[in-house]
């Protein structure tokens, strides 16, 4: 009796699940924390066999494994924890991890069940599986390449998006130094950069991003921004290297500063053209004066015979000369001016336009504009020469964004669209000052200009350039505030354009 108390006292405090039954697999004890558990009473259990606690395939086995063990003694768990499923009265079923011992009451076998619920580890161990695929699925599609090393600088991650960039495998990587993926000097130094930030805390890279160097397998290198971060992982430090390829960045960046530099070039060009043209059509008059006083110094002194008039007549005949000389050399100028070959092909509207976009905004992000831009798709291409195009359009973004700069809405709206059968148009529309009645009469002429600095020859050029490609180029008020400017170019034919392509 006093034994018996005591297995009552220990069943009674067991936070696992105790189950002891007979060698028929009848059910002797069940513990409290079994009635818990299964949902069933002591009372409800207790001489009946304990397959009644198990699903199938469980409950269908478990008489064919006593009665082999009675025959043979041949052991699968006793002695033995593994885990099974069990099942509740109301026949839900749940994981559980269970340990059989065999002993001896009264002379007769018995054996003895320990149950440990285990769901919530097995919910725990779902979870962190699938916080493992989404982290997979995450580190298989994001496009930046991530590494993870230890605070000695070995490798104990490598990304997808790595193993592309740089052309190792993971296996390849695994457990070796980071500096493998740098080039001289940035190999060397890497060592003891770790030591000294282990030493000191002296972060140089940590926290921040910055463009260093890379080396792919091959021996190849390339440019790529680096950011890195620290984590704890129980009391161990590893550091997670962002890396993205910045190549074509890079690439981007040059092709833009080589077509600013193209288009500033043109610009020069061209302004130096239209002030040609203009001291030319100015120098005319003059020059047709001076050469209208030489023939009535002539005629004045015609019929003089003096050796000092005849000096005279000699002289005034041969500034008259190279005036006439002048004059050609002037009207020659200005045909060339005015004739001038432009190179002109087959080109998309709207790429030239993006690319115009965005060389006028570098450097104007100070300046707080709102840029909109409605580019409308499927236009035909059109034959034009892309860098002048591209000029009149940087010419009027580079307007409207300095003519808003005193304003407190600064809004620009810079379009293109179809504008019948034969024209495409391209508009530029800000939200400045607008223009001055007596400024906007002679807007497109030449040294006419609003800025302090300015020539007045820059929407002259655009004018001239437009009306070369059979456009037209013109100002509109609008009617809240500020100005549109516009400007047409001829489609081509959709045949013509296709044989071009």
């Amino acid at each position: 009796m006093e034994s018996r108390a005591r297995l009552d006292a220990l069943l009674a405090t067991a936070v696992d699940g105790v189950v002891i039954i007979d060698k028929m697999g009848m059910i002797q004890v069940y513990s409290p924390a079994c009635e818990k558990l299964f949902g069933y009473s002591a009372d409800e259990v207790v001489g009946r066999n304990v397959k009644m606690l198990m699903p199938a395939p469980y409950r269908q086995e478990h008489d064919g494994y006593l009665e082999h063990y009675r025959k043979t003694h041949e052991k699968r768990i006793i002695g033995i924890g593994r885990e099974v499923i069990g099942q509740r009265k109301d026949g839900t079923t749940f994981p559980m991890y269970l340990s059989v011992g065999e002993g001896s009451f009264g002379g007769e076998s018995m054996f003895v069940g320990i149950i440990h619920d285990i769901t919530q580890r097995r919910y725990q161990e779902h979870a962190l599986r699938e916080r493992e695929a989404r982290l997979s699925s995450i580190l298989e599609t994001v496009p930046d390449a991530i590494v993870i090393i230890d605070e000695v600088g070995l490798i104990e991650s490598f990304s997808p998006a790595a193993e592309r960039l740089f052309g190792y495998a993971f296996a390849d990587v695994l457990g070796k130094n980071v500096k493998m993926l740098m080039p001289s000097p940035y190999r060397e130094s890497h060592d003891s950069y770790m030591d000294r930030y282990r030493r000191t805390g002296e972060k140089h890279i940590i926290g921040m991003g910055r463009i260093v160097v890379g080396q792919r397998r091959d021996g190849s290198t390339f440019p790529m921004e680096l950011s890195v971060g620290e984590i704890s992982v129980g009391q161990r430090r590893l550091f997670t290297g962002f890396i993205r390829d910045v190549t074509e960045r890079q690439s981007t960046e040059r092709r833009l500063q080589e077509l600013q530099s193209e288009l500033q070039h043109v610009s020069r060009l061209s302004a130096m053209g239209q002030m040609a043209s203009a001291l030319a059509h100015e120098l005319n008059q003059p020059l047709s004066a001076i050469m209208n006083y030489a023939k009535a110094a002539r005629r004045t002194i015609d019929g003089i015979d003096d050796p000092q008039v005849e000096r005279a007549r000699e002289l005034i005949d041969k500034a008259g000369a190279q005036t006439g000389r002048a004059g050609q050399i002037i009207r020659r100028l200005r045909e060339f001016i005015e004739k001038g070959k432009s190179n002109q092909a087959f080109e998309n509207l709207n790429r030239v336009m993006e690319e115009a976009i965005a060389l006028a905004l570098v450097g104007v992000a100070e300046a707080n504009v709102k840029v909109i831009v409605d580019l409308e798709a499927g236009l035909p291409q059109v034959l034009i020469d892309k860098i002048q195009i591209q000029q009149v359009a940087l010419n009027l973004i580079r307007n409207s964004v300095e003519a808003m700069q005193g304003g407190s809405r600064r809004e620009l709206l810079i379009s293109t669209r179809r504008e019948d059968d034969k024209f495409a148009l391209v508009s530029v529309c800000d939200t400045g000052p607008g223009l001055a009645p007596e400024v906007a009469a002679n807007l497109f002429q030449p040294f006419t200009t609003t800025k302090e600095q300015g020539m007045g020859i820059g929407l002259s050029i655009c004018r001239s350039i437009i009306e070369s490609h059979g456009g037209e180029l013109w100002a509109t008020p609008n009617e809240d505030a500020g100005v549109t400017f516009s400007f047409r170019v001829p489609l081509t034919d959709r045949e013509e354009a296709a044989e071009n392509e």
